[in-house]
C-alpha cells in the first residue's frame, strides 16, 4: 500500500456528483452552525442574519431533494460524519430563521394594526386550507410559515401557549417530503390546535389593548 498515492473517492461521474453533493451538504450544516452562533452572540444583527439563513435553508432543501434518499435524513447524515452542530440541526428541523421562530419585533406604533390584520388573515387562510382538505406538505407549509412569521412579531407570543403548537406543526411539516400528506387525524388535530391559537391570539390582544 502506497501511503503517498491519492485516494479516489469516485470512479464514475455519478459517484463524483454524489460525493460533491455530500460535501456541499456538510458545508451548509457547518455554515449554518456558525451563523446561528454568531446571531446568538450579536456578532450579526437580524437584518444580516435572516437573508443568510433563508439562503442556507433553501440550499439545504434543494440539496436534500438530490441526496435525501441516500443519507436517510439530516440527523443520520450528521451522525454518520460525527457532526456536533446542534444549532444547525435545530434550525434545519424548524425550517425558518430564528427571527421568525422567536419574537423579534415590538408591536408599538402604526405598524401594529397592519400586523394584526396580516396575522389574522394568515390564521384564516391556513384554517380554510385544512377545511378544504388540503393535505400535502407543499400545500400547507407555505401558509404555516407565513402564519408563524406574522405571529412571532408580537412581543407576547413567546409566552402564548399557541406558539408551541404552531412550532410543533411547522417542524412536523418541514420533516416531510413535498408530496407527503398528513393524515385525517393529523389534520383534525392541527385544525384544533390552530383554532385554539387563533382564539388565544385575540384574547391576548384584547388584554394588551
Amino acid at each position: 500500500m502506497n501511503l503517498d498515492q491519492e485516494v479516489r473517492l469516485y470512479t464514475t461521474n455519478a459517484e463524483r456528483e454524489r460525493a460533491e453533493n455530500l460535501a456541499t451538504l456538510f458545508s451548509i450544516i457547518v455554515s449554518l452552525e456558525y451563523l446561528e452562533r454568531a446571531y446568538v452572540r450579536d456578532s450579526v444583527n437580524g437584518k444580516e442574519y435572516a437573508p443568510a439563513c433563508i439562503k442556507l435553508l433553501a440550499q439545504y432543501k434543494s440539496l436534500m431533494k438530490l441526496v435525501g434518499d441516500d443519507v436517510g435524513g439530516v440527523e443520520a447524515f450528521m451522525k454518520r460524519f460525527r457532526m456536533d452542530h446542534p444549532a444547525a440541526l435545530h434550525r434545519l428541523q424548524v425550517g425558518v430563521p430564528a427571527t421568525v421562530e422567536h419574537s423579534a419585533e415590538a408591536t408599538e406604533g402604526a405598524e401594529a394594526g397592519k400586523w394584526v390584520a396580516e396575522t389574522t388573515q394568515s390564521f384564516i387562510t391556513f384554517m380554510d386550507a385544512l377545511k378544504l382538505n388540503l393535505r400535502a406538505k407543499d400545500q400547507l407549509h407555505p401558509f404555516l410559515t407565513d402564519l408563524m412569521s406574522g405571529y412571532s412579531r408580537f412581543k407576547g407570543s413567546q409566552e402564548w401557549e399557541g406558539r408551541a403548537k404552531i412550532l410543533h406543526w411547522l417542524i412536523e411539516l418541514n420533516a416531510m417530503k413535498a408530496s407527503d400528506e398528513i393524515t385525517e387525524e393529523q389534520s383534525r388535530q392541527m385544525l384544533f390546535d390552530i383554532e385554539n391559537a387563533y382564539n388565544e391570539f385575540f384574547r391576548s390582544l384584547s388584554k394588551s389593548a
